[in-house]
């Protein structure tokens, strides 16, 4: 294999990956640009054939790459590629050698959840009505779909339910239904990862959101099936309609982040477990197998915590005004 150059091998290799595997092309382009990184750092080190690269070259470049800012994933993508590369050629009989087998990219930071201000999730539930394209039907369907909205919104933030959660309820009780409402006890039963059951409280003000709603609801003409809730067909509604229309109402109250549906579960856990430092109670709630799973919205009441002593304490930052006399205190 010396003899033949590493431009060679990585332009035969890419046309394997675009006309044998037929991998899409950005993910081609992605790969060219690791294997032209690849073949950048050979030039440096004066290797001419792959099969001179050896796993210490392999940490080296890797490690240069972290150093010059290159993030986790980036650098997950090259390995992969390079990692690709030798096994083709091991497929191909040209090496039995993979450098960069058992090397694995730096962990990338897990990124916090991302919660809703208390105030922010309250201007989300009582956002005004969508505007409509001023046709006959549109106007006609404004304060059904508005009732159901609120009811949604309302239901996912007071009870930290997940988007299936939400989705898979039925008006009634049944053995087919996946959840339901609880109409007399204000509990939401509902089936969750891994089918498992669990029953979460409902909060007074979705409650009333869902009443609303389930009066509206029961004098559509719709054909309609049980799912508590239904979209402009009498269908029960998709995932990516929730998510749209979750969207345009953040869109509609001025939030300045995308609101989608685990956004309000995310809320729900963060606000829950600031107000009660209840961290099992919580994750009860939210349905998590392991305790590790919820310790996450920790991090996020710390930010809370953080951000309450950086604007309430005397010396977390400078003052532009002195503070008052002791005399004052007295």
């Amino acid at each position: 294999m010396s003899d033949i150059r590493i431009a060679e091998f990585i332009g035969r290799h890419l046309q394997h990956l675009t006309v044998q595997r037929r991998l899409a092309a950005r993910t081609v382009a992605m790969y060219q640009e690791a294997l032209a990184r690849l073949q950048g750092f050979c030039d440096k080190e004066g290797l001419l054939a792959l099969d001179q690269v050896r796993p210490h070259h392999v940490r080296g470049w890797i490690a240069r790459l972290h150093a010059q800012g290159l993030g986790p994933r980036s650098i997950a993508i090259t390995l992969s590629a390079w990692r690709g590369l030798w096994h083709w050629l091991g497929k191909e009989g040209l090496t039995t050698l993979n450098p960069v087998d058992g090397i694995k990219a730096p962990k990338a930071p897990k990124p916090l959840p991302k919660a809703l201000a208390v105030d922010q999730a309250v201007a989300l539930a009582e956002a005004p009505p969508l505007p409509t394209r001023h046709t006959k039907r549109d106007e006609a369907e404004a304060p059904w779909l508005h009732a159901r909205d609120q009811a949604m919104i309302e239901l996912l933030y007071s009870s930290g339910l997940r988007s299936a959660e939400l989705l898979g309820l039925d008006v009634n009780a049944s053995a087919q239904a996946a959840g339901w409402i609880d109409w007399q006890c204000a509990e939401a039963h509902v089936l969750g990862k891994g089918s498992k059951r669990r029953l979460v409280p409902v909060g007074k003000a979705a409650m009333t959101a869902l009443q609303a709603w389930l009066s509206v609801r029961d004098q559509l003409t719709l054909p309609k099936d049980e799912a508590l809730f239904i979209s402009r067909l009498g269908t029960r509604l998709t995932p990516m309609q929730l998510r749209n229309r979750l969207k345009q109402i953040g869109q509609q109250a001025g939030l300045p982040t995308h609101v989608h549906p685990h956004m309000l579960r995310h809320s729900f856990a963060s606000h829950l477990l600031q107000s009660s430092g209840d961290l099992r109670a919580v994750q009860e709630l939210l349905g998590h197998a392991h305790i590790s799973t919820t310790q996450v919205y920790t991090k996020l009441d710390f930010q809370h915590l953080a951000k309450v002593y950086d604007a309430a304490h005397p010396r977390a930052k400078p003052r532009a005004t002195p503070l008052a006399t002791d005399d004052a205190d007295e």
